[in-house]
């Protein structure tokens, strides 16, 4: 926050963190809706078992596209631009979607549902980032994954509410969507833009060399080791981690009704009753992100996500090894999974990269998962080699994030704030870390210098 601007125009960091977090809430609400209504679709309107997977992997390729492009013009043209316009494309979408007659208009939506949730997912989470304190920033970036869950057991309810009404039931998914997009839009007109980005817009605008405005494109993070190790940890993490959490999220449906024998409405039931597990889960990352706990409970996590996938694999496609997998799936993802990789990105990467990067993950992995959700219905003819290539996968993504980020000690927001200190009138005191730089560009001189093991106490959190 500029030291000029009164206390009490800031927002409330647990609003904004609410509605932007809101976000994750509803990319995961369309993934697993689309799941669950193209099945109901496949029976009413007569698309085919080809096309549910074409419209699946559109969705999933959208999501990487709008992530790509939104991160990158968050970082331009600011937080509050963009959450707005993306809210706007998912209403759109969603209301072709719940039109649609055939094909064609269904792809249409498909496409506008994903752009706008992928171009809002780094925006937001920056926005969240930047609006908390060092006090509160995993927790507050951590919330946004009890929102993603939220998201799943929202679209499971309407599962259950409407999974035996053909046409219908697919058209209130499809609608929940865009109803909780409509209102977010309008709570988001109450959130200003982030005092950050706004900070490093215009020293960036000035010339100001500090270290948020003299890094802001993909040369200084290949340049620049301190910013591309966790870049390529987070790549490789998040890329294949979420091969098994998108072909959980699209697939489980179809996997539960046509591999393992239950109803759309059992399957429904069953991701409700283990998401509330991951919910709790959820909850204690929270209490654990901002300590030294957190690469502990990280390994733990780890072990069960990846294990989870060879249950099935070992006792076979029914009902009780099905349940097992969705509960220690629950677990582990709480603590090895997405939320993770939303404060890693928060932490590693200054102001005018940290949209870019988190929409560059996430379009990258994005794009394997669209790739993946293209055979991964062919492949569940043989279910059991098909779990165990996920599994594999998995553990060779968590493998990525323990080497990249269990020595990490950089971050962000205290060099940040070390740079402003710096620029103040007030100059830092001969024994302050900023003192041996007093000016932005030799801070960011200094900056290659570092990397991600160098020993760095950052602020308390």
């Amino acid at each position: 926050m500029r030291p000029d601007r009164p206390e009490s125009t800031a927002p409330n960091p647990w609003w904004v963190a609410l509605i932007c977090g809101m976000a994750s809430y509803i990319d995961a609400a369309a993934i697993v809706s689309s799941g669950t209504a193209l099945v109901l679709y496949q029976h009413s309107i007569g698309i085919t078992a080809g096309q549910i997977g074409i419209l699946s992997a559109s969705l999933t390729l959208s999501i990487a596209v709008g992530a790509l492009t939104g991160g990158r013009l968050g970082d331009r043209y600011g937080r509050r631009r963009v959450f707005l316009s993306t809210m706007m494309m998912i209403v759109a979408g969603s209301i072709l979607l719940v039109l649609a007659p055939g094909f064609a208009m269904l792809m249409a939506g498909m496409v506008l549902v994903g752009l706008g949730s992928g171009a809002d997912l780094p925006v937001s989470l920056a926005s969240i980032s930047e609006a908390a304190s060092d006090h509160n920033r995993g927790r507050l970036v951590g919330f946004s994954q009890i929102l993603w869950f939220g998201g799943i057991i929202g679209a499971n309810v309407f599962g259950i509410i409407a999974g035996g009404l053909g046409q219908l039931g697919g058209q209130v998914m499809f609608a929940h969507v865009g109803i909780v997009a409509l209102v977010v839009l309008v709570a988001r007109l109450s959130v200003p833009e982030s005092t950050t980005w706004a900070d490093a817009d215009r020293e960036r605008s000035s010339g100001t060399a500090t270290i948020r405005a003299s890094n802001t494109g993909l040369k200084d993070v290949l340049g620049k080791k301190v910013f591309l190790v966790p870049f390529l940890a987070l790549i490789g993490f998040y890329t294949f981690t979420n091969i098994g959490a998108n072909t959980g999220g699209q697939f489980g449906t179809y996997i539960g009704v046509n591999v393992v024998g239950i109803s759309v409405q059992q399957q429904s039931l069953l991701g409700i009753v283990m998401l509330g597990v991951g919910m709790l889960g959820a909850m204690a990352f929270m209490k654990v992100v901002d300590t030294p706990l957190r690469m502990t409970f990280y390994a733990i996590g780890a072990v069960l996500l990846a294990g989870s996938y060879l249950i099935p694999v070992v006792f076979g496609f029914t009902l009780l090894p099905w349940i097992a997998l969705s509960f220690f799936n629950a677990i582990g993802g709480a603590f090895a999974f997405e939320a993770i990789m939303k404060i890693w990105s928060q932490e590693s990467f200054p102001t005018l990269l940290r949209s870019s990067i988190q929409g560059s993950v996430i379009g990258i992995a994005r794009v394997i998962a669209a790739g993946v959700a293209l055979i991964t219905p062919a492949l569940m003819t043989t279910p059991v080699l098909a779990y165990l290539l996920i599994a594999i996968i998995v553990a060779v993504g968590l493998v990525c994030g323990w080497a990249g980020f269990r020595h990490s000690r950089f971050d962000a927001f205290a060099e940040e704030a070390r740079d402003a200190s710096s620029l103040s009138p007030a100059r830092p005191s001969a024994d302050h870390p900023s003192a041996a730089h007093p000016s932005g560009a030799s801070r960011a001189a200094a900056l290659p210098t570092l990397s991600p093991s160098t020993p760095y106490a950052p602020t308390e959190r």
